[in-house]
């Protein structure tokens, strides 16, 4: 524990930032905020960097995704899903696009995974592709306001958690434990937001 507590006590400045920042945005969506999108941006800058220095480049890629899936989730909650730009309502998934997600991460999982194991001195690479793609999976959903976002998020946390524990990522470890307890609790709020605005639909 002396070793751990010293790694974490030297910890990377950009890392620290990146997990204050990763708190901040993940409550922030939790609580149904269009504010986590901007922090989202944030932190996705400060982990490319963090990433990419921990040779995870899978991870590192993910986070420019992200950042373009933060601002197209941005525009979303501003403007609605309609032309009538109304609220976006929280939703459940509609099956065909969790198939099609789930038919792209697996590939991108899979050949992600060859690439980086085969042609770069990449750890964990197929680890850190299945995270990749679920977490990209999850962020769309999110994204669109589907409530199963936070069921793919509770997933991956547990496998990041482990993942960068191992690669002495002590802190940003810390962080995914406190974004697993924070992505159950933002299942319970939008389910929570769902039944409240279906009882205003039906009154």
């Amino acid at each position: 524990m002396s070793a751990v507590a010293a790694a974490i006590k030297s910890a990377d400045p950009i890392e620290v930032a990146g997990v204050l920042t990763g708190v901040a945005c993940v409550w922030l969506a939790a609580r149904n905020s269009i504010w986590n999108f901007p922090v989202g941006i944030l932190n996705g800058a400060l982990y490319t960097v963090v990433f990419w220095q921990s040779r995870l480049y899978s991870d590192a890629g993910l986070q420019l995704a992200f950042i373009a899936l933060l601002v197209y989730g941005w525009v979303m909650w501003l403007r609605g899903a309609d032309t009538d730009a109304a609220p976006l309502p929280i939703t459940r998934t509609p099956w065909r696009l969790a198939a099609g997600l789930a038919v792209a991460g697996l590939l991108y999982a899979l050949g992600a995974g060859f690439l980086f194991s085969n042609h770069t001195d990449a750890a964990l690479p197929y680890w850190d592709s299945s995270t990749t793609a679920i977490s990209l999976a999850a962020q769309l959903l999110l994204s669109r306001r589907h409530l199963e976002n936070w069921l793919l998020w509770i997933g991956v946390d547990v496998a990041y958690v482990g993942m960068y524990w191992h690669r002495h990522l002590y802190l940003t470890s810390g962080l995914y434990a406190v974004f697993l307890g924070l992505a159950a609790y933002g299942y319970w709020q939008w389910r929570r937001d769902m039944a409240a605005l279906a009882k205003v639909v039906t009154h």
